[in-house]
């Protein structure tokens, strides 16, 4: 349980860094991350609504 929260710890601290150094590509990272799960909702609700359209 010890190393789960030091390795979270850790993770958290990296991630504040890459954002501290360098705001432009975190954000750039983060647009696109975000356009990757838009697109995933999409296909998924286009799949759905063609399974139970009559």
């Amino acid at each position: 349980m010890k190393a789960k929260k030091v390795a979270i710890i850790v993770g958290g601290l990296l991630v504040l860094f890459f954002v501290m150094s360098q705001p432009g590509s975190a954000a750039m990272m983060v647009h696109s991350i975000l356009g990757m799960l838009q697109s995933a909702a999409e296909s998924l609700i286009t799949f759905v609504s063609t399974v139970f359209s009559p």
